[in-house]
């Protein structure tokens, strides 16, 4: 049975016109018909629907996708999360071959793989990550492969068969400020996500961390600043900076839009502590334009 969200608890603040840099094209390209087929016949998930991300017209008309694995119903109940949350269907096995093949149809040069918590799961799913990974460059050994990963409820053995497989890039979100942590990312801690990141550049230096962060949770301008700060301590060298957009009236309240100004006085603010790359704006996610984002930070 899943968990009822004390979200309903919570006064909402009055209703926010979207302002005009918020606003996106309906989807419909021949190419995103096309990638949104090979999804359907190939029984695969993309955090891009799961989530409704609103830059997937852009995406898939360019025919990337995030793809994510392990189901499409997860073990935790996020306050931010479009993703159903409940109990997952049994472990699909045959999941990385038909994603490679996927990746293989779609001739993709940079592949971003997410998932759904998996808490049921001895090793949080972590098998699948390296499994995908490993039958992606068996098939298509010049794509450069992203993986954005749960915390594995803090198991490091977890995390090492991840890294083990080589991916390209380790990300792993922090999401928000650690005030609200308790409210919006449910099973999540901060200092284990802190850890992770730690961790992940301890075993395998030469893979690039990343992680991103939302705004517009109701987190202070110094609280923003300290994650910042906390993340690059960790080794974290690519940051994303995105505002939170409110999925449903049964999720957590967004307080306010960010200016783009604000997302642009954030970048100078990150790049100043060091970090290797920066996106900050908007409509900015964690996969947004994610090979631009490891292509700057080669090239830096």
């Amino acid at each position: 049975m899943s968990s009822v969200s004390p979200l309903h608890l919570i006064r909402s603040p009055e209703r926010q016109p979207k302002p005009a840099w918020l606003k996106v094209r309906a989807p419909g390209s021949a190419n995103y018909v096309r990638l949104k087929q090979l999804m359907r016949s190939g029984r695969l998930h993309t955090v891009c629907e799961e989530a409704r991300c609103p830059n997937i017209g852009e995406c898939w008309h360019h025919g990337t996708a995030t793809f994510m694995i392990l189901g499409d119903v997860c073990t935790r109940n996020c306050g931010y999360c479009a993703v159903a949350h409940g109990r997952p269907a049994p472990l699909d096995l045959d999941e990385p071959a038909r994603l490679a093949e996927a990746v293989e149809m779609l001739g993709l040069k940079y592949v971003v793989i997410t998932s759904v918590d998996r808490d049921d799961l001895p090793d949080g799913g972590a098998s699948i990550f390296a499994g995908c990974v490993r039958e992606i460059r068996a098939v298509m050994p010049q794509t450069r492969i992203e993986v954005l990963i749960p915390d594995f409820q803090g198991r490091a053995a977890a995390l090492s068969v991840v890294l083990d497989a080589a991916p390209d890039v380790l990300n792993h979100n922090t999401e928000t400020v650690p005030r609200l942590y308790r409210l919006a990312r449910s099973g999540g801690r901060y200092p284990r996500t802190l850890e992770l990141l730690r961790r992940s550049r301890a075993l395998a230096p030469h893979i690039p961390t990343k992680t991103g962060v939302m705004v517009g949770l109701g987190e202070e301008w110094d609280e923003l600043l300290q994650v910042f700060r906390d993340v690059r301590d960790a080794g974290v060298e690519i940051l994303t900076v995105g505002q939170y957009l409110r999925p449903t009236p049964a999720h957590l309240p967004m307080a306010r839009y960010y200016e783009p100004d604000e997302f642009r006085r954030l970048k100078e603010a990150a790049l100043a502590m060091g970090f290797g790359h920066v996106e900050s704006g908007p409509l900015v996610r964690s996969s947004y334009h994610a090979h631009e984002q490891a292509d700057a930070l080669a090239r830096d």
